[in-house]
């Protein structure tokens, strides 16, 4: 057969890159709620501290330290089945995952009531750890399977733009809950109660939070089995020897690859910035700007870049290169928040419209690391594999998961610390003062322009897959496929 062995174990359909989109789709659907509504739900409807909140996050990370990298070598020695090695787990994870979902917003009589603190708090540290544990079954091998769905580079930049798109549409439904979730708070005699800056106060209310969470988690379910049925796995990989000390030499080969470290670390701070801005955004502008239309038209602004840069960006990448593409608009994002902060000084009435703006300009920046950091994930453990003859997809991408999971707690703290900071009142029935406010919105802009500029020094600096390496990775993965497949570890 003249046919190279990557072009053997390609050629992806419209059917294999919309079923794949559609897994991260159903993931974001319930993941969105995490990320949006949960950090205000536990101090607007269960009444918890922010304290207690940031340090709950934490121990569900520390736990997340052991769990993930055992599902990742579950992943990598189990026996592949009829399905395959990965996506079997698509089926596995449907139903835990939108059961979870329901249970962290479901609230029993009496939960965040004086004299049910102790009760509510355990409640809420049980259902988030189950969450984060019924998440991990579905992302850890997803993010595997881009490696065995195809070998070609150009497929796996289009996989990762489509992953991005899916999770896109599946962080807007959301939106809509946290736009219509809130109702103006009203006296005993029925008034309307206004805080210090004459403005009427809202509060979250219980009910369309749970109608919704309900409607998404059940939406996830069926897309996941929908999903199940559209993907193939091309690469039929050989399952691991279970060798006592092979989980730590492989996690000590992932640490010492400089690509993969880099990349990790991006994501980790990648994802604490979006975490930050979707959870913070919910009090900035229900409380400073007074307008929950916000959330919905900032995530708009965020989101609709992918309109565009999903036909533009894989070519881009291309001839560019995915770091090159990245690192400029990591850098404007970054630009972007700082701008916001410089402005701090304006009404909040006539700043609003700015204020979207600049997010949109800072959507478009990130957009371009969020459609292209699955396909350089994958890039890093093909350079993994061609420096050192070892590829443990699972494994590799637990490490990987569990940064990302490190953003989550990064997040934690600077939501948490910025209300902390800030002096949030979250009892029952607290009025913000203006100077909270002010501080309000000094961390909302402030914060994530440090983390993109962050991200955006390490993608200049430290990332090393420039495009002419990883042309060369796809030259050298080609031998390595020859070689796996003349040894046996896999069939094509």
């Amino acid at each position: 057969m003249n046919e190279s062995y990557i072009a053997r174990t390609s050629g992806l359909r419209a059917k294999d890159y919309i079923g794949y989109a559609m897994i991260d789709t159903a993931g974001c659907l319930v993941f969105s709620l995490v990320t949006t509504l949960l950090q205000k739900f536990y101090t607007d409807i269960f009444h918890l501290s922010p304290l207690f909140i940031m340090l709950m996050f934490i121990a569900a990370r520390i736990w997340d330290g052991i769990n993930d990298p055992i599902m990742g070598r579950i992943c990598d020695t189990a026996m592949p089945g009829k399905g395959g090695r990965y996506r079997p787990w698509i089926l596995y994870a449907a139903f835990p995952l939108a059961l979870s979902a329901v249970l962290m917003f479901l609230r029993f009589p009496g939960m965040g009531e004086e004299g049910h603190t102790v009760a509510t708090c355990v409640y809420a540290t049980v259902t988030y750890i189950f969450f984060g544990m019924a998440y991990t079954v579905l992302q850890i091998p997803f993010g595997s399977l881009a490696s065995v769905v195809t070998t070609d580079a150009h497929e796996r930049s289009k996989l990762s733009v489509w992953r991005s798109i899916g999770a896109a549409l599946g962080s807007i439904p959301v939106l809509l809950i946290a736009s219509f979730a809130y109702e103006k708070r009203l006296d005993a005699s029925g008034n309307v109660v206004l805080g210090e800056n004459g403005k009427a106060i809202t509060d979250m209310q219980y009910a369309p939070v749970i109608r919704g969470v309900v409607i998404m988690a059940v939406f996830s379910f069926v897309m996941l089995l929908i999903a199940y049925t559209l993907n193939r796995e091309r690469v039929k990989t050989r399952p691991q020897k279970a060798e006592k000390g092979a989980t730590a030499k492989a996690i000590r080969l992932l640490f010492s690859n400089r690509a993969f470290v880099s990349v990790s670390l991006i994501s980790m701070l990648l994802l604490a910035g979006q975490m930050f801005t979707q959870s913070f955004y919910t009090y900035l502008f229900d409380d400073y700007f007074h307008a929950n239309w916000m959330n919905l038209a900032s995530q708009a602004c965020t989101y609709s870049p992918m309109l565009v840069m999903m036909f533009i960006l894989p070519g881009m990448a291309r001839r560019i290169g995915k770091k090159e593409v990245c690192a400029v608009g990591v850098a404007a994002a970054a630009a972007a928040n700082l701008i916001l902060f410089f402005l701090r000084g304006m009404a909040p009435e006539k700043l609003m419209w700015i204020f979207l703006a600049l997010c949109f300009v800072s959507g478009c920046g990130l957009t371009t690391l969020v459609m292209q950091l699955w396909a350089m994930v994958t890039d890093t453990i093909d350079d993994l594999e061609v420096k050192t003859g070892s590829r443990d997809d699972g494994t590799a991408y637990s490490v990987f998961n569990f940064f990302r999971k490190l953003g989550q707690v990064l997040s934690a703290v600077c939501v948490n610390g910025a209300l902390l900071g800030m002096h949030y009142k979250y009892e029952k029935g607290a009025v913000q003062t203006l100077g909270n406010l002010k501080k309000m919105y000094d961390l909302a802009t402030l914060i994530p322009a440090v983390l993109f500029g962050l991200m955006a020094l390490m993608l200049f600096v430290y990332y090393p897959l420039t495009r002419k390496k990883v042309a060369e990775l796809q030259e050298q993965k080609e031998l390595k496929l020859r070689e796996h497949y003349e040894n046996n570890s896999i069939d094509i």
